[in-house]
């Protein structure tokens, strides 16, 4: 009688008739009622068993359904089990001859298969498998903001921009949770098909922790597209800070934790070239920049290598920056390209400018909302702005 050791067969065939005995055997191959090496074996099962895709099988396409057929025999049960241990849930045919997966597959992932038969003559055997899916063909990403352990005012939304198009945003959006402590309500917007934002109804409070957990890896976001990222991210909203720059008065106002804390003279967009009004969230922070008429569609009219102390407010170019070039227009006249200007001086070095204390003064998440400009609101999606849409607004732009 052969041993245990004796069988090299991905197939074990379990007993004779009536001496219902499973054998465990080491397993190198494929088949179904196999003989083992050497010696006398039991009787060999006569069904043929096909499993889909093939023992050994890499770079498996994920989105494939795993299948096992048999002839001459009837499936007992198919266990398909993944990586992390749990079975994959199938469908078994009214005749007991195959078996179809029901439930999506992992992406660069192994499974294993068990699939256990009856032949005509009542001999039962186990066929195991094992394969390993491979990369989607097509992904998506997602960029998004803020940073992980950040520290942001109380006008930051949770913003991301995919680099593909997203179709199935209900299921995009499902698969990114953004909670806060202490909890409030969060709602997802969608501008357009490439992003996504999130944000209670009204600012943040001060010394809010705010929790992302992105699950997209293997979420179709469009036909044939999935996401490829699971990670989670944590940020802190810090004091209050908003701002109110009234280019009626020529007055930026700045207000910390309910109390004014100081005023600053500024110059906003001439009548040719007026400033967006509404509020706008700081979404970066530039100590020099340089700015080029021609990024802004604006022909040859300026280029200025070393703007100092630049606080982008829309994603078109519209900024709050140190002037250290225009002399008697803070505080008087509005003389700008549509930028709100503070006075400053070449170089950013002196931090008693008011430039240069408003810049220090502010972090990314702070708003500044701009009034009496003669222009109409700034669009929402034009930055990180979504605070210029009412709440019911917001909530119509869900998916889910």
């Amino acid at each position: 009688m052969a041993t245990a050791a004796n069988w090299t067969r991905r197939s074990v065939v379990a007993g004779m008739v009536g001496t219902p005995v499973l054998l465990i055997a080491g397993c190198t191959g494929s088949g179904s009622g196999t003989k083992g090496s050497g010696g006398a074996s039991p009787a060999a099962s006569k069904a043929n068993v096909t499993v889909t895709p093939k023992d050994g099988a890499t770079g498996v396409d994920m989105t494939a359904p795993v299948t096992v057929q048999v002839a001459q025999g009837t499936l007992e049960s198919v266990t398909l089990t993944g990586p992390d241990g749990k079975h994959i849930a199938g469908r078994l045919t009214a005749d007991r001859t195959g078996w179809t997966s029901a439930t999506p597959l992992s992406s660069s992932a192994g499974y294993k298969i068990a699939a256990v038969t009856k032949d005509t003559a009542g001999t039962t055997a186990t066929t195991l498998s094992a394969f390993t899916t491979g990369k989607p063909v097509k992904s998506f990403v997602g960029v998004y903001t803020p940073d992980d352990k950040a520290t942001v005012g109380v006008g930051m939304p949770v913003s991301f921009t995919f680099d593909n198009a997203i179709t199935n945003k209900a299921a995009v959006q499902k698969a990114i949770t953004v909670k806060s402590e202490p909890p409030v309500e969060i709602v997802g917007h969608w501008f357009g098909d490439t992003r996504l934002d999130f944000r209670p109804e009204h600012y943040w409070k001060p010394g809010t922790t705010v929790s992302v957990t992105i699950a997209l890896k293997d979420v179709e976001g469009a036909d044939g597209r999935f996401g490829t990222q699971s990670r989670s991210a944590t940020f802190t909203v810090g004091r209050s800070q908003t701002s109110v720059a009234d280019l009626a008065s020529h007055q930026l106002t700045v207000t910390r934790d309910g109390k004014v804390t100081s005023t600053f003279p500024i110059s906003g967009g001439s009548p040719e070239h007026t400033t967006w009004a509404g509020k706008m969230v700081i979404s970066e922070k530039l100590l020099q920049t340089r700015m080029d008429s021609r990024t802004v569609n604006l022909g040859g009219e300026y280029d200025i290598p070393d703007v100092p102390h630049a606080q982008r407010l829309t994603n078109s170019g519209t900024f709050i920056h140190g002037n250290y070039w225009s002399y008697g227009t803070f505080g008087n006249v509005n003389t700008s390209h549509g930028c709100v200007g503070l006075h400053d001086v070449r170089g950013a070095s002196d931090p008693g400018t008011p430039a240069a204390e408003f810049y220090n003064s502010s972090i990314v998440g702070d708003v500044v909302e701009v009034i009496n400009s003669g222009d109409r609101t700034v669009d929402a999606a034009n930055g990180l702005n979504g605070w210029n849409l009412d709440w019911a607004t917001w909530k119509s732009g869900s998916a889910v």
